[in-house]
């Protein structure tokens, strides 16, 4: 039986802090499924989504405590069941950037009741006026009762609100 594990990861980042986690993984006979890894207000964050023999995992324990004691903090989350997915959409926004855009926008999604699968977002100075813009990329499920072009129209709708322009993903 196999079974599938979260490792939540922060700490000071520094070169070998992925490759330690890699050790870690390859060392319980674990396979490293996905991940999300990056640098975030100057520490190293993310997470990592491990499959591995269930009889494995208080290994895969072991060797990450040996990476706590480097300085990363790791944490092990038994993973839910994959839910299967159901239809995806795709999109960008960019604006002025200002307080309350995510939680406009989550708010719609939310509504519609639409699942965030990834999203990614960041500040960046204006190509041309040099002023803070906000990015987001996001990738949604859809729930079976609604459409792609319903959430684009509910987006769409609030784009003026909070100033932001969207470009839905073909």
């Amino acid at each position: 039986m196999t079974s599938r594990i979260i490792l939540t990861v922060l700490g000071s980042d520094r070169p070998g802090l992925t490759q330690a986690i890699a050790t870690a993984v390859t060392g319980a006979d674990g396979n490293w499924l996905e991940s999300r890894l990056g640098r975030l207000g100057g520490q190293y964050v993310g997470s990592v989504l491990v499959e591995l023999p269930a009889e494995n995992v208080a290994r895969l324990e072991n060797a990450v405590r040996a990476i706590d004691a480097e300085g990363l903090h790791v944490s092990l989350i038994p993973a839910g069941a994959d839910p299967g997915r159901g239809t995806e959409l795709a999109f960008e926004l960019v604006g002025q950037d200002r307080p309350g855009i995510v939680r406009e926008v989550t708010a719609v999604l939310a509504g519609l009741g639409v699942n965030i699968e990834d999203l990614d977002t960041g500040i960046e100075n204006g190509a041309w006026s040099g002023e803070r813009l906000f990015r987001a990329k996001a990738r949604v499920t859809l729930p079976g009762d609604i459409g792609a072009d319903a959430v684009r129209d509910a987006l769409e709708t609030i784009s003026g609100e909070v100033m932001v322009d969207f470009t839905f993903a073909a």
